[in-house]
């Protein structure tokens, strides 16, 4: 473990009297924030500290989401270079903003400049290339910048107040050349409800034996830290604004994903990523990023800042993460080295750790000067993030014409089908799977791919085809969005040296929308001969309840949320509210006060360790009232419950507290092998439904996400049934090793216990709020299958 001493302070920080009168009027000038504001000139850019207080950056003052827009609002109406527009609301309902930064001539041609970098995002506009040559040289690179999605990485959201005020308010020869070569779409903080929560709750404790301590729920209403996985499911409100309103709207070159990492080993990473890269990305993308991470890391060193690491934790393999990889955009992660929160630390050299593709203790080509060690905190962090914007800026505004040809030449390939890629995809509209098909041609058609539906009957490739089918061109700028998300993965298999472990990827490894949804999509490799319609816009989700989870008769639903709850719960609340399940969330307190049967006929607990759910957090950690879990009484009310008549569903690792609260015969079957024997890090496998009871009105086969918490049970009780079991060739879309160690094996179990039941998901049926095949599963679960007496066990 990393020692990392907290720095205590001198002091408690005062709140101060500016930081206290924009507190005061944040709510009248936010009132009054309209679309966009801009004034054209100012004797005086405001600076950070003249709103908030204090300049973001320094120990243990943190401003919030309400103070900052503030700020930003005052920036705007001071700065001729700076529009502020409010792109739309947060999840929570909070202002959700955009700066755009550039010179007050590119202002004034902001419609021009805007309608060239429409035109070098699609190339199939331009007549020759002469033309294209003109484009070319009369853009702008642009660069969207994004700060602050992980509202517990503190110090990217705080920095975003700097680096705009740096550039609205300097005459620096470097910041001119970056203002007349570049339009930079700055979006301060792409989680500002988060923002709101994490800064209001540090502030409330700092000071006192609480300060820095974690914020006792998610960070986002639903999906917490997997709001960086929302980038081709479009599920959350600030991504869809991000999306329909930056990216689409601007198709950027360049974007900069700023963001922090764990503070035991380097002190800021940039690209080049480490392998795998989606091979359905640009081969000009891969080196575009190579050459400017690699810009970036340089600046830096020379800049006097040890610890800068390349090529080494984060690969390019999901477009969870990288939407841009598909749109002719770079994507700049970078991940600077965290504290605790706004308190600074001090890290022991001895201390410092490695990570995959390095030895933070070592010097080595990608990591050239190690950091030695010693005090680290925000104003570090944030000297560190603006230094890397500055730097990418930089190299955007000096090579602006490289920028603008690769973009362009990136689109040029991409409207001329490759060998062995299809011609289009086909998806037959098949009434049964509307709701999937529907879902996957919103993200398709929010992707900025052109769908179309055929206008008459055909013949392809030895298929006919009816009128109404869905029809997606390969020969349009984001066929390789298109390409990723229907085709099955084939996941390298990556070892950590010939013949060892295998290579951790740094997320998962499919992302197949066919098998995550449950329809039928096919690629086609000649030319269609048919006339088809205008593009579709994206159709709207229309998730409906099966009939049984309706109405005065349908159960009583509740979901456990303690103070340690998992992304899975959150996910699973989203999926409920979207398709306007009824249900209570169960907290602890809750919980322990028993007599659960008088208000729930079912309670899902879901992946998430019995520790944390019995435990939570430990005493001393935070406030009494967030700390304890269920504790005993609240195990013996679970208990209590389902022997009374209760139904309780577990999920992935909650299945270990059923398994034992019951003492079940059942165990997981793959529990603790050696990764070289079994390892699936996230992948689809089949499930195929066996109880015909249970399966009565679904489809027998389905694709089940299973990943570093999913099982395969081992069932001795005799009075378990076994629901579904994985495939006898289990692996559909991914990596795997060791297959057979699941294959046949009970994937979904069901065992009464006194008159209720316990129902074990070994897979995960709610990956991300994308596992739509596999919903059903969980519904069933919820409402009971029809039927179902225990008297005839």
């Amino acid at each position: 473990m990393i020692s990392r001493r907290r720095i205590p302070a001198r002091s408690t920080p005062a709140c101060t009297l500016a930081r206290a009168a924009s507190a005061l009027v944040a709510g009248l000038v936010l009132a009054t924030l309209s679309a966009t504001v801009q004034r054209p000139v100012a004797a005086q850019v405001p600076t950070p500290a003249s709103i908030l207080g204090f300049v973001p950056g320094t120990d243990r003052e943190l401003a919030n989401w309400s103070e900052m827009t503030t700020y930003y609002s005052a920036l705007a109406r001071a700065s001729n270079r700076v529009v502020l527009d409010t792109l739309g609301s947060t999840t929570d309902g909070r202002p959700f903003v955009m700066l755009t930064v550039t010179s007050p001539d590119n202002h004034d041609r902001i419609d021009e400049l805007h309608d060239i970098q429409m035109r070098l995002a699609d190339p199939r506009g331009i007549t020759g290339p002469r033309e294209a040559a003109r484009l070319v040289a009369q853009g702008r690179t642009v660069v969207l910048i994004t700060h602050g999605i992980h509202a517990t990485e503190v110090g990217s959201a705080q920095s975003a107040a700097n680096l705009a005020y740096r550039l609205a308010s300097s005459n620096d020869p470097v910041v001119r050349e970056i203002l007349d070569n570049v339009i930079l779409l700055q979006i301060p903080s792409l989680n500002p409800d988060g923002m709101e929560w994490v800064v209001d709750w540090y502030r409330r404790w700092v000071g006192t034996e609480y300060e820095a301590a974690p914020l006792p729920w998610l960070y986002h209403r639903y999906v917490g830290h997997d709001n960086n996985r929302d980038w081709y499911a479009f599920t959350q409100a600030e991504t869809q604004l991000t999306i329909e309103k930056a990216h689409n709207a601007w198709h950027p070159q360049i974007v900069h994903d700023i963001h922090q990492m764990g503070g035991g080993g380097a002190r800021i990473f940039f690209p080049p990523y480490i392998e795998p890269w989606d091979p359905n990305i640009d081969p000009g993308l891969t080196t575009a990023v190579n050459q400017l991470g690699t810009y970036m890391a340089a600046e830096l060193t020379a800049g006097g800042k040890s610890g800068v690491v390349v090529q080494a934790i984060y690969d390019a393999y999901t477009p969870a993460r990288a939407y841009q990889h598909y749109h002719a955009g770079a994507r700049i992660l970078s991940e600077t080295a965290s504290a605790d929160l706004a308190t600074p630390v001090e890290v022991d050299r001895d201390d410092l750790g490695g990570g995959r593709g390095y030895d933070a203790a070592s010097r080595s080509w990608n990591y050239p000067w190690p950091w030695e060690g010693g005090r680290w905190g925000l104003p570090d962090i944030v000297d560190y993030m603006e230094s890397g914007a500055m730097a990418l800026l930089t190299h955007a505004a000096r090579n602006r014409s490289y920028w603008l040809q690769n973009f362009l030449e990136i689109g040029e390939r991409a409207i001329t089908v490759a060998d062995g890629t299809p011609e289009a995809w086909v998806i037959a509209a098949d009434p049964g799977a509307r709701p999937a098909i529907d879902y996957a041609l919103r993200i398709l058609a929010m992707g900025d791919v052109e769908v179309h539906r055929a206008e008459a009957p055909f013949t392809v490739d030895g298929n006919r085809y009816p009128a109404g089918t869905w029809v997606i061109p390969m020969r349009q700028p984001y066929a390789s969005f298109v390409q990723t998300l229907l085709e099955r993965q084939v996941y390298p298999d990556l070892r950590e040296y010939p013949g060892g472990p295998p290579r951790r990827p740094y997320d998962v490894t499919a992302h197949t929308l066919p098998l995550l949804f449950g329809f039928e999509a096919e690629p086609v490799y000649s030319p269609l001969g048919v006339a088809l319609s205008d593009p579709i816009d994206p159709p709207a989700l229309d998730f409906r309840l099966p009939p049984e989870l309706t109405g005065d008769d349908a159960p009583r639903v509740a979901i456990y949320k303690g103070h340690q709850e998992p992304m899975e719960a959150g996910w699973t609340r989203w999926v409920f509210d979207q398709h306007g399940l009824a249900y209570d969330t169960l907290h602890d307190a809750t919980v322990r006060a028993g007599d659960l049967n008088a208000r729930y006929d079912v309670i899902l607990l879901q992946d998430q360790s019995p520790a944390s759910i019995s435990q939570g957090f430990a005493a001393g950690r935070l406030p009494d009232r967030y700390v304890g879990g269920l504790g005993d009484a609240g195990l013996r009310a679970l208990r209590d419950f389902v022997r009374n008549g209760g139904r309780l569903v577990a999920i992935e690792e909650a299945t270990d507290l059923a398994i034992d609260l019951f003492d079940l015969g059942i165990s997981n079957a793959v529990e603790r092998m050696p990764t070289n024997d079994f390892f699936i890090p996230g992948s689809l496998l089949g499930v195929e439904l066996e109880d015909g009871l249970f399966a009565r009105g679904l489809e027998t086969e389905a694709a089940g996400w299973f990943w570093r918490s999913s099982r395969a049970f081992d069932v001795r009780d005799p009075t378990a049934r076994v629901l579904a079991r994985y495939g006898d060739a289990p692996l559909l879309s991914g990596w795997a090793l060791g297959p057979d160690r699941v294959a046949g094996r009970p994937a979904l179990v069901e065992v009464p216990v006194g008159r209720g039941s316990v129902t074990l998901f070994g897979f995960q049926p709610n990956y991300r709020g994308q596992s739509m095949a596999t919903w059903p599963l969980l519904f069933r679960a919820l409402a009971g299958p029809p039927q179902r007496v225990f008297d005839d066990f």
